[in-house]
Order: structure tokens, then sequence, then C-alpha cells
């Protein structure tokens, strides 16, 4: 079965691909089946209170996925997942791969704009989500979304369910028929950070992300005896395949689940679980280095700490392995696909100034100038790949594949970076029109698109501004209909409207015109150079 809307690579890349063994044909399910036997009474995850096996696991998996047939949902049907650091999404995800239903992964912070958005463009079926988490009432929010998307059958809810669908009760002892699921097909969608209005819908096969998955594996060193402290939420493509949760599952090895990054939750559960490795952005990793200087937790069993998701400075970089007594190991991807990785056992000197090389030998990178020719060794310009688990296009968006993918299969991240002789890659800024604030990516444009709502904001431009904790902060400037003493109104407008909280503009800043370019468009690096001179004064 293919899903409709979502491009598929040349049938002489993906006969390449299987002949190189690239490809494996295994599923998540088979994944999960094979485990089960083979670690059975091992610990497959725990958050610190409850543990459960692989035996357990693969179990509850059959038992959620009667209950989520009785419901209605087959093969090919997309569930909205909106659930935390917790065992239950395991259970989920799992469950829908075995019935080949398709989850699309949402963010513990994601509110009405983009979860309409999400359920509304991908037909959604069922929407999944906790109670309560971080204060807020989800099932408040998936009242409001199913009034107005059609084909949302089902609210699920762990935890308290009053008048949905409780997760609890769908664990079910009966027999599970198990609907015949290919490896090349669709196992989720996720989330692209964007940088044209809302996120693209990114299509993974159970084959290209298992491949993703090994790899990451070798690279990383992960074993059954490697224990990963899942800090960052687990719905994003670092924390879940690089290696990730899914990379620890894959090698029989132990997930310990965190519900946030905070220094008093994770010292104490590395120390407890003797975790091996972990997974942060740079601003948590800053956290970390100022709280282990007046700590005394053991956390001598941490072998590796990594760092991704936006760059991290070689000034901080540096301080990883004195402070941790670990090794520092720099991942910097996409969940498009491409992954790049410093090696263990590479000097500081690639390990601290660079943000790693393709881990596949399949992988194909060029670096380009704005004419789309490659540039030299050590100049820079956009990074455009292709590979045996790097997409050929995003669900449901031909236009926008026309524009994010070359006529040859390659796509176009985004990234500026540079590539040394050695094949070190190092990101040196973006050329989409994207603000990465710690790690999270936000669109300019669908901040914009919010703002120009108010019936106040005559224009408005979203531009990056620098900070030294999380690498960047969002600015808005905004031209106003008639004067406003309150920029503040502003933020507020946007979290009336269900925009999540990281979109929000930091600062906000009125102006009567904008900088033009030559060809008379706003010119954005101008603001973002005004912003910078502003914040130096």
């Amino acid at each position: 079965m293919v899903l409709d809307g979502c491009p598929t690579w040349p049938e002489e890349y993906a006969a390449y691909y299987r002949e190189e063994g690239c490809w494996e044909g295994k599923t998540f399910g088979d994944l999960l089946a094979e485990n089960a036997k083979k670690y059975e009474n091992r610990i497959a995850m725990t958050d610190g209170e409850v543990e459960v096996s692989y035996s357990e696991f693969n179990k509850k998996v059959n038992q959620l996925a009667v209950g989520f047939q009785k419901l209605g949902i087959q093969k090919g049907d997309r569930v909205v997942v909106q659930l935390p650091n917790q065992i239950a999404f395991f259970d989920v995800v799992f469950a829908l791969f075995r019935l080949g239903a398709i989850p699309v992964y949402a963010l513990p912070a994601h509110r009405y704009s983009e979860i309409h958005y999400f359920c509304e463009f991908a037909e959604a079926k069922a929407y999944i989500i906790p109670d309560t988490y971080g204060g807020f009432n989800y099932t408040l929010l998936a009242s409001e979304v199913q009034k107005s998307v059609n084909s949302l059958e089902h609210i699920i809810v762990h935890g308290e369910a009053n008048k949905y669908t409780s997760l609890f009760d769908l664990y079910l002892q009966a027999d599970f028929k198990e609907p015949e699921i290919k490896a090349s097909e669709i196992a989720f969608l996720q989330l692209s950070g964007g940088s044209t209005g809302l996120s693209k819908l990114i299509p993974r096969t159970h084959d290209d992300y298992m491949y993703s998955l090994r790899v990451s594996n070798q690279i990383c060193r992960i074993t059954k005896n490697s224990v990963y402290l899942a800090v960052l939420p687990i719905a994003h493509n670092f924390p879940m395949s690089s290696p990730g949760v899914l990379g620890i599952l894959y090698a029989g090895g132990k997930i310990v689940l965190a519900s946030g990054s905070s220094p008093d939750e994770a010292f104490p559960l590395i120390q407890k679980e003797q975790v091996t490795i972990t997974a942060l952005v740079p601003p948590i990793a800053l956290i970390w280095l100022e709280a282990i200087k007046n700590r005394r937790d053991d956390l001598s069993s941490l072998q590796v700490i990594q760092v991704g998701g936006a760059k991290f400075s070689a000034e901080v970089a540096q301080r990883i392995q004195p402070s941790f007594g670990c090794k520092l190991q720099q991942v910097f991807g996409m969940a498009e696909g491409l992954v790049n990785y410093t090696r263990l056992d590479d000097p500081d000197e690639i390990i601290i100034h660079t943000q790693g090389k393709p881990m596949s030998p399949y992988d194909e990178i060029k670096i380009v100038n704005e004419d789309d020719n490659l540039v030299a060794t050590g100049e820079v310009g956009e990074l455009l790949t292709r590979g045996p688990y790097t997409i050929c296009g995003y669900y449901n968006a031909p236009a926008h594949n026309r524009k994010a993918f070359t006529s040859d299969g390659f796509y176009r991240t985004g990234d500026l970076v540079s590539v040394n002789e050695h094949g070190y890659i190092t990101v040196e800024g973006r050329d989409k029109d994207q603000i990465n604030r710690g790690g999270e990516k936000i669109a300019a444009e669908e901040v914009e698109n919010h703002l120009l709502a108010h019936s106040n904001v005559f224009d408005v431009a979203v531009v990056a501004m620098p900070d030294k904790f999380l690498g960047e902060r969002s600015c808005a400037f905004i031209i106003l209909h008639s004067a406003s003493d309150h920029p503040g109104e502003f933020k507020q407008f946007l979290r009336e409207r269900g925009l999540a909280a990281y979109k929000i503009p930091d600062r906000v800043e009125i102006v009567e015109t904008f900088p033009k370019t030559p060809f008379g468009k706003v010119n954005k690096k101008t603001l973002r150079q005004k912003i910078d001179q502003k914040l130096k004064i």
C-alpha cells in the first residue's frame, strides 16, 4: 500500500539500496517481535519508577493494537500522537506500527494552531493525548480541534478521559490479527522545522528509518548494555533516532525517560539507572555545565554526551569532557534524513570545532553556491543531500517539493556549511527564513501570518537575533496602522490564537518602515544587523 501524496525513491535507487544491504525489509513490528524473544526479560524502558521488559512491552503493544482495531483504526489511517516522555508513547506508536496505521508526531508544546493543521492536513482519524501535562489541559484542546476537523473520529486520552476514549481501556486480551505490512511502506509522518508557514510532514518508511538506526548504533557504539536517558521530547527526530530511543530498542538496550532536562531530575536518574549516553541541545548543555559545579551526583557511568539540534560553540564544547569525564559527540542532522556525527575516536580538534561527517557511505552531499555550482573545499555554500534514508519529498506538497528538491533528487537543506578535506562539516548559518531557538525551529512566515491577522498590524518581519544561551531568539519588527504603547499586546494576541509558546517572538520592535533590497523585498539581513547592534548597546 502506497500512501497517496508520498514521493518514493526512483526504482533504480531503491533496488540499489536493497542490493547493498541498506534496506533489509524489516518493519518496526518485526523488530519488536524479534527483540521480545531475544531479550525477553531485559528491561526495555523505565520512567525511574515503572520498568517494562521487552516481552511485557511486546504483549502490551499487541493488546493495544487489538483495541485500536476494535475502534476501527486500520492500515493507512493517520493518527496524531501528542504524548510526552512516557511509556505510553511507545505502546501507542508500536501498536500503530503493528496495524500499519501511521503516527503523526506532534510535540507536547504544540497548541491549537499546529494541532488543528496536522489533524486536518493529514486527515487524521484519531488524536491521542495526555489528559494534562505541564499544567496544560489537552482534552480542552482536543475538543476545540474536533469541532472543525471532519475526519477526526476518536480522541484517545492517557489519563482521565471523561467523555473521550480512555487509552487504558483499549488494552484488550484477544488474538491480534496483524495485517501484511511491507518495510517499504510509510511507518510514520514527522514534522519539518519548516521555513515557510506551518511544518511540512515528512514521510519515513520502515526500511529507511531502520537503516538510519542501524548505522547510528554502529557509529555511537550502542549495544544491549547501553542505557539512554531521554530528556528531550522523544517525538523529535534527534532523541528518537540518533541513535535515540528507537536505536536503543533496536540494540536491546534500556531507555530511561525523564519528564524534562532539569539537572534536579536528570542527574539522579543518571546515577540510579547507570546511564551511559544522553542527548542535549546547546542551551541544556550550558545548564548542565553550570549545575555540575555544585552537585555531588555520581555521573561516572556516562560514556557519551551528544549535543545537537543547533550549532554548539567551540568555547562551550571544550568544557564537556573535563566537566563530565565522558566523550562529547556532536550531531548535526534533520528529520528529512541526513545525519552527521563526530566519531567517538576523533581527535578533540574535530569533536570541538566541527559538527561531524555523514554517517553512511551511501550519503551523497554537495555544497553549492546560489547558482547550484559546487564550491571549493572549505568554502561556504548550501548543503544538498540524497541517500538511503533521506526523503524524496514531503507528504502532499508537490509545489514545495519542486523547490525543496533538485531535478536529480537532492534535498536542499537550507543549511550553509563548509566541509574540510576530511569530509567534516562546520555549520555556518541558514539560507532558509528560519529561526533556530535552542533546537526548536521557527518558520518566520508562520509567525508573520498570525501577526498580520491583528487589526493594528500593517506589516511585519520576524528575524533571528543572537542569544548566548539559546543561540538565537526571535524578534518581530512591526509596522502599525496606528500608534500603540503596548508591544506586549501582540504576544498575547499570538497566545490567544493558539500558537506554541516557543514560536511567540521574544522581542517586539515597532518601526515605521522596513529596509528594502534592490528588488524591493524586505531586507531581513539589515533587520538582523539592526537588532544585533541594539543588543550590544
